[in-house]
C-alpha cells in the first residue's frame, strides 16, 4: 500500500463500445472483486464513441457508487486508445484492465493481484476454454504466426487485454505518445517483470461484439507497421531475388541466342517480365508509403485522443 492516502490500492480499466447493457453488471462485479482486494478501489470505464445509452449508464452507475469514474471519448477512438484514456486518468498502485464486454471475468482479479505480489509487474491472463469456432481460431492461429515473423515478438495468442500492472509500469506506460496504440505490445516493450495467469474466458454477457473481420485485419496491419521494419527488410529481400532471377535468366537467354540459335520469343516473356517487375515495384513503393504515412501521422503531434465528457467525479 502506497503512503499517499489519495492515490487507491487499485483500479480497474474498462473500454467500452455500445455496451449500455453490460454497463450495470459490469460495475456490479468489478465493485465485488476489487473489494476482495481492498475497498481502496476506483471503477474507470471508458465509453468510446457509443451510440446507444452506454454513457448514459456510465453516468447513473457513477451516481450510485463514488468509486466510478467515467469519461466519454468525443467519436471513437478505438479500444486501445481508449485503455489509454483510461490509463492517463487512473493513478494506483496496481491497475488491471479488461473489455466491458464482460468475457474477462472480473472474478479473476483477486487471482491475478495474488499472482503479482509473488514478484511481478505484470501480470497477463491466459484464456482458456474460448467459445469461438474452429475457423476464429484457425484464423487467430494464422495472425499470430504472422505477427511473431513480422514484428520478431513472441507474442502468445492466450493473451487479450485482461491484466495486472503496477504503478510503476503505468507510469512509465503513460509516457509512450505514439498514436499507433497496442496495449500489449506497449507493455511487453516496457520489460519489467512479467508472469501469466490461467484463467477461463467468460461469455459476453449480452449484445454484439462490435470487431468485425475487417477490423481486426486492419488492427494487425497497424500493429505490424507500428512494432516492426521487418516488413521493409523482407522488401529488400524480395526485390534482390527478382533482380537476381531476373539477371540469371537473361544471361541463360543470351547463352541460347549465342550459341545454341535460340530464336527468342520476345513478345509474351517481355510482357509478362514488365507486368511482374512493374507489380514488385508497386508493391515496394507502397510499403514504404505506409511507413512514410506513419510518420506523417505521429509528426501532426495531434492530441491521442479527445475528452468529451466525464462524470465529474474524481473517486
Amino acid at each position: 500500500m502506497t503512503e499517499d492516502k489519495n492515490i487507491p490500492h487499485i483500479a480497474a480499466v474498462a473500454p467500452v463500445l455500445n455496451e449500455q447493457e453490460n454497463v450495470p453488471e459490469l460495475v456490479r462485479r468489478l465493485g465485488h472483486a476489487l473489494g476482495v482486494v481492498s475497498q481502496d478501489y476506483w471503477i474507470v470505464l471508458v465509453d468510446d464513441g457509443s451510440s446507444d445509452a452506454t454513457w448514459s449508464k456510465i453516468m447513473a452507475s457513477a451516481e450510485e457508487n463514488t468509486r466510478v469514474l467515467g469519461l466519454r471519448l468525443s467519436r471513437n477512438f478505438g479500444q486501445h486508445i481508449a485503455i489509454a484514456a483510461g490509463l492517463k486518468a487512473v493513478d494506483a498502485d496496481w491497475t488491471v484492465v479488461l473489455d466491458g464486454d464482460l468475457q474477462d471475468r472480473p472474478e479473476v482479479i483477486p487471482e491475478l493481484y495474488e499472482k503479482a505480489q509473488q514478484g511481478h509487474d505484470v501480470v497477463f491472463v491466459a484464456r482458456e476454454s474460448r467459445p469461438e469456432s474452429v475457423a476464429y481460431k484457425v484464423a487467430q492461429g494464422v495472425f499470430y504466426k504472422t505477427l511473431r515473423t513480422m514484428t520478431g515478438a513472441d507474442y502468445n495468442p492466450a493473451h487479450g487485454n485482461f491484466s495486472i500492472i503496477s504503478r510503476t509500469v503505468l507510469f512509465e506506460l503513460n509516457k509512450v505518445t505514439e498514436n499507433d496504440r497496442f496495449y500489449g505490445g506497449l507493455v511487453e516493450w516496457l520489460g519489467f517483470r512479467r508472469a501469466t495467469l490461467k484463467a477461463k474466458h467468460g461469455e459476453r454477457f449480452a449484445g454484439n461484439t462490435s470487431y468485425s473481420l475487417l477490423s481486426r485485419i486492419k488492427f494487425a496491419k497497424n500493429i505490424i507497421l507500428s512494432f516492426s521494419i521487418r516488413p521493409l527488410y523482407a522488401a529488400v529481400v524480395f526485390g534482390a531475388v527478382v533482380t537476381a532471377l531476373s539477371f540469371i535468366f537473361g544471361l541463360v537467354i543470351l547463352f541460347k541466342a549465342l550459341f545454341l540459335g535460340y530464336a527468342v520469343q520476345g513478345w509474351p516473356s517481355m510482357m509478362v517480365s514488365i507486368y511482374f517487375v512493374g507489380g514488385v515495384q508497386m508493391l515496394m513503393i507502397g510499403m514504404n508509403g505506409l511507413y512514410v504515412g506513419r510518420i506523417a501521422e505521429e509528426v501532426k503531434n495531434r492530441p491521442l485522443y479527445v475528452v468529451a465528457d466525464t462524470t465529474d467525479q474524481a473517486p
